[in-house]
């Protein structure tokens, strides 16, 4: 998942009378050092964040101000430019608030971020809702000068102006005024349901208290589950901790039908367990607020409103998408489970596949049916090999290379940096941090952050990138092993950070991995599909103990086996969307959360043993921030551009392809938001994608009539 920090939010408010003066407070200062300035993050402290966040917040304001009530005419250089130019303190600040936000969080930090964020949140009302800058804005994008300007300037000016459309520039004062108000309300009720997650995932595992708890698990997991104890300093052998990287290979080895159940129940329930962090009331105040909001705007739902700026443009044609690949998911589910069945029969069980076996005997099936066990694919499977291995494709297709540094401060030990330079002209475009590993204090999941954005417009900017995972750490000195699914998300997320290290654009607005949210997670879809490459296997995936590549004969058997259980994953993500766009197309009628989530599921014709990927009191995707709220469908969406996109390869002479690598870098990876999407997926294939694709890489038959 890419993850966003929006910097343009905030609220006029005077100073606290006892705020640091900038000269005292390092967040403050310009970064400085290599690579154009890095965050000193040796010298942050969290008592920097209130006082930095509230300076910061001024200067922006001035800033607007003085660009509103400029008495020349409006142009593209002092009302555009100025924008882009903006704000820069701001920026910085609000990168080091979210890493703090995402991957430090602590008792000490939280009211921070519990009374700093509806005043970040309120600075886009302040901008958005400024009477005087629309007009400057309106005027410089009715004006014919406008056409004069090159086509990069043309797309800056149309974004602003249609963003500021978007967010009320035309609402009258009252309404402009309630919209202050629920945003402001909004970004609370967001941190408290991240904070309120963040809990249940850190104050709840499984306790492994003997050896016959451990029943089934490999070594590597066994190593860190008792490293988990450790660290929590329990007296117990070993600890399944509540989160995804963690849970998920327990199901899928344990032994233990009692405490996969266990685990399961802990992971499916967080949010939602009637506690202090319970997350319904919560969510519920948000949807009913998301509702006003888009009334206010002048759309029918809040659905209607989120897709207003994407590809897909309306909820119908997601729904038709998730629709024509649902069908296929749930039968070919049907068709695994039997299989699974027939394996607790033959094993001579008495139950029926809950969701808790369906890891399990997904592994089963999968030997026995292409005599494949993912246990012994991770044996092959070493988490720094494969970062290798990503550095060497990024190198094949981009011709980029990484070379490791050490005199960049970093805020974490466990995180490392890469200087990333051209292979050709061995100049650096920008640096790649990397946190693996999970720990107290960092939000579960995997994703991408861009402390910094490329630009051209002062001189060269280089992007500062970060991929952010949540592996567990093993045994000291063992190299960490991770499934073949993790593999993949270790692949998505370097694409989204390839994303914005290709970017060769004028404006910062423009850069990177700024563009619709459901073409955004195209660039990172589409390298997950290297990692199975015959080039990265045989280089990079080589045995834990004897450093061999792994045998010819496996990497056959995964790749017969690409498909199995397509089924599972698709049902999983595909209710998750469709129940997240149903959320959003209720307007105001009330919601109850689980009545809610029962009753669409069972309409669905949701398989019995599945559960959905983010439960609703969990969804963070959705409910800790609008940017992927009536979104989730994106991941789908993005995967059918994706897939078509990929087999412009191998209709050429490969996944190597130099030319086809140049169009793809040419016409995705480096151009930002500078061209409209759809016309630069058209210039890279030729024509529209295809839905085909996707159900040929997911081994679904084709729907009557394919649609996209």
């Amino acid at each position: 998942m890419k993850k966003i920090i929006t910097a343009l939010m905030i609220s006029t408010r005077l100073l606290s009378a006892n705020a640091q003066s900038p000269a005292d407070n390092p967040l403050l200062e310009k970064w400085s050092g290599p690579y154009g300035g890095v965050p000193a993050f040796n010298e942050y402290k969290i008592s920097n964040i209130k006082p930095a966040i509230e300076i910061a917040i001024k200067e922006k304001l001035d800033e607007i101000d003085a660009i509103a009530n400029n008495a020349q005419t409006p142009n593209f250089e002092n009302t555009i430019l100025e924008l882009e130019r903006s704000g820069k303190t701001l920026s910085r600040v609000m990168a080091v608030f979210g890493i703090y936000s995402s991957n430090m969080n602590s008792a000490e930090f939280e009211p921070i971020e519990t009374e700093m964020t509806p005043l970040i949140y309120a600075v886009s009302n302040k901008v958005f809702q400024n009477k005087k800058l629309f007009q400057r804005i309106e005027k410089i994008y009715t004006s014919p000068e406008t056409k004069k300007l090159n086509a990069e300037q043309q797309r800056l000016v149309w974004l602003y102006y249609t963003n500021f459309v978007r967010e009320g520039a035309r609402a009258d004062a009252k309404s402009k005024e309630k919209l202050s108000a629920i945003n402001q309300k909004l970004a609370g009720l967001f941190t408290k349901f991240s904070q309120n997650l963040l809990a249940e995932e850190h104050n709840q595992y499984v306790e492994l208290k003997g050896e016959a708890d451990f029943d089934g698990l490999p070594s590597e997991i066994k190593s860190a589950a008792m490293a988990q104890a450790k660290e929590k300093n329990l007296s117990v052998m070993g600890v399944i901790s509540n989160t995804r990287s963690s849970i998920e290979p327990f199901l899928t080895f344990s032994n233990r039908r009692d405490l996969r159940q266990k685990a399961w129940e802990i992971f499916v329930k967080r949010g939602d367990n009637g506690n202090a962090n319970d997350n319904n009331s919560t969510l519920v105040q948000i949807l009913k607020l998301r509702a006003q909001k888009a009334k206010l705007l002048g759309f029918p739902t809040f659905a209607h409103w989120s897709l207003s700026n994407t590809m897909a443009k309306n909820p119908e044609r997601t729904i038709a998408l998730m629709e024509a690949v649902w069908k296929p998911a749930i039968a070919q589910v049907k068709n695994d489970v039997a299989s699974m069945q027939q394996m607790v029969q033959s094993e001579g069980g008495n139950f029926k596949i809950s969701p808790w076996d369906y890891r399990y005997y997904t592994e089963k099936v999968r030997k026995a049916k292409y005599d494949l066990d993912q246990n012994e694919v991770k044996q092959y499977l070493q988490l720094e090999k494969l970062r290798e291995g990503m550095f060497w494709v990024a190198g094949e297709l981009f011709n980029l290379s990484f070379k490791q540094v050490l005199d960049v401060p970093v805020y974490h030990p466990d995180v490392r940096v890469w200087e990333v330079l051209n292979k050709t002209t061995n100049k650096a475009i920008g640096l790649w941090y990397f946190d693996p590993y999970a720990r107290s204090g960092k939000r579960s999941g995997a994703w991408m952050n861009a402390y910094r954005d490329q630009s051209k417009l002062d001189g060269g900017v280089l992007t500062i990138v970060s991929n952010n995972c949540n592996f567990i750490k093993g045994a000291e000195g063992e190299p960490l092993l991770i499934s073949w699914e993790d593999a993949s998300t270790l692949f998505h997320e370097f694409g989204h950070a390839l994303h914005g290290l290709c970017s060769d654009v004028t404006y910062p607005s423009l850069s990177g991995t700024s563009v619709a949210r459901d073409y955004v997670e195209f660039p990172s879809q589409i390298l997950e599909r290297w990692l199975a490459t015959p080039e990265v296997l045989k280089q990079f995936a080589l045995h834990y103990k004897t450093n061999e590549p792994i045998p010819q004969s496996l990497v056959e058997r995964i790749d017969r086996a690409a498909t199995f259980n397509e089924g599972f994953s698709s049902v999983e993500t595909l209710s998750s969307s469709l129940v997240d766009m149903k959320l959003h197309l209720a307007g105001e009628a009330p919601i109850n959360p689980k009545a809610f989530e029962k009753e669409t599921l069972t309409k669905l014709q949701m398989p019995s043993e599945i559960v959905m990927r983010h439960r609703i009191p969990q969804f963070g995707h959705i409910f800790s921030g609008d940017d992927y709220a009536a979104g989730y469908y994106s991941y789908l969406w993005a995967d059918v551009i994706s897939a078509d996109a990929y087999e412009a390869f191998t209709e050429a002479k490969g996944p190597y392809d130099k030319a086809v690598a140049k169009s793809m870098y040419d016409n995705v990876f480096s151009i930002g938001n500078t061209v409209d999407q759809e016309d630069a997926y058209r210039k890279y294939r030729g024509r529209d994608p295809k839905i085909d694709a996707l159900m040929r890489s997911r081994n679904f038959p084709l729907p009557a009539k394919a649609k996209k």
